[in-house]
């Protein structure tokens, strides 16, 4: 049981050290992942939708 104790004290300690962004820095760095995710899923939407296309095109 020493060994957890031991455990759940070093990484209190650790996240002490521990450099938090801000809430704005917080902010934008979930507006940059929304945006990247919602870029990535149009442009894979798109290259879908031509591949549909050519598809239908060469086996009609």
């Amino acid at each position: 049981m020493s060994k957890l104790t031991n455990y759940i004290k070093d990484t209190k300690s650790e996240m002490r050290h521990v450099s938090w962004p801000t809430k704005k820095q917080t902010i934008n760095f979930t507006a940059i992942v929304i945006g990247v995710a919602v870029f990535t899923s149009a442009l894979l939407g798109v290259f879908d939708l031509i591949y549909q296309y050519i598809l239908r095109f060469l086996l009609s």
